[in-house]
């Protein structure tokens, strides 16, 4: 990854992301993909699965799939200036995204492994809409929980896009099956988050800020049930980095560091990360990722 200099002066774009869940015999595990390296966004680093809101995600027609109304969505993304069908379709892009990058639907429970393969044909041949629509399924999304919001700066660090990112927690059950496709994402991995970290540090892989930040808040939950707890008991946060060049190197810092325009934590962790050598570094070095 390669520093940014430009300044992004449009909006950021409305994009969703899901932390997939699961229990193993480690402790909570995140399903983690790779992007392909050639990828115009974030090639070869690892993320969480999701994308940008399309225009159809958040249709009347396309929300009535879903088990809330947009009122009752709009309440639990905690974001009163957004219209009830633009939060809703936040909800309906993670489940999209979600399924089209890794074949999983997200906050089912022990309905998704039948739902998903009754959904798979239909969204090969017919798309993920349109497949809705033919089969009339619903869709639930009481299950599928706002974890944090990420707005990129106006001076991205590593990419020329700006995106306002909605991170949603979910669980996993054991009979879904996640996959990359091979053309989009090149390798998928279920990890513990420290697993994750103790890897990115290891540089084994690649990592960015958000995914770097969320897996070490959920770093601190050893089962799916502690961290779906968590998100039902608070507001996502919200989080928009603050850059700035010091010494020629660019630091970002977070809410409560006392460059940051926001007095207040949001998450747990380091403030600050250094992007030095193509990689996001605390000020103190790997070690503070893994303590």
């Amino acid at each position: 990854m390669e520093l940014n200099f430009e300044t992004v002066t449009t909006p950021p774009v409305d994009a969703a992301s899901v932390l997939l869940l699961r229990d193993s015999d480690e402790g909570l595990q995140v399903l983690l993909m790779r992007r392909a390296q050639a990828s115009q966004v974030l090639g070869g680093a690892y993320v969480f699965p999701g994308g940008k809101v399309d225009v159809e995600d958040h249709s009347a027609q396309a929300l009535q799939h879903l088990s809330e109304t947009p009122a009752r969505l709009l309440e639990r993304l905690h974001e009163s200036a957004l219209e009830p069908a633009r939060a809703a379709g936040l909800f309906m892009a993670a489940l999209r995204e979600a399924f089209e990058e890794c074949g999983v639907l997200a906050g089912q429970d022990t309905e998704g492994p039948t739902l998903a393969r009754r959904l798979r044909e239909q969204v090969d041949q017919l798309g993920w809409h349109q497949s809705l629509r033919q089969t009339g399924q619903a869709l639930r999304t009481d299950a599928l929980l706002p974890w944090s919001r990420w707005i990129t700066p106006r001076q991205p660090a590593v990419t020329n896009k700006r995106f306002d990112t909605r991170f949603f927690v979910a669980r996993v059950c054991d009979d879904q099956v996640a996959s990359h496709d091979n053309f989009e994402t090149t390798d998928s991995v279920w990890l513990t988050p420290l697993q994750a970290l103790t890897r990115y540090a290891g540089g084994e892989i690649d990592l960015v800020a958000p995914q770097i930040m969320s897996l070490y808040e959920l770093k601190a939950h050893r089962t799916v049930d502690e961290a779906l707890t968590e998100a039902r008991a608070r507001a996502p946060a919200l989080i928009e980095p603050h850059p700035f060049d010091q010494d020629g190197q660019r630091i970002l810092c977070y809410p409560g560091d006392a460059q940051h325009p926001v007095p207040t934590r949001a998450m747990r962790g380091p403030t600050r990360l250094l992007f030095a050598k193509g990689r996001f570094v605390p000020l103190g070095g790997m070690s503070e990722l893994l303590d």
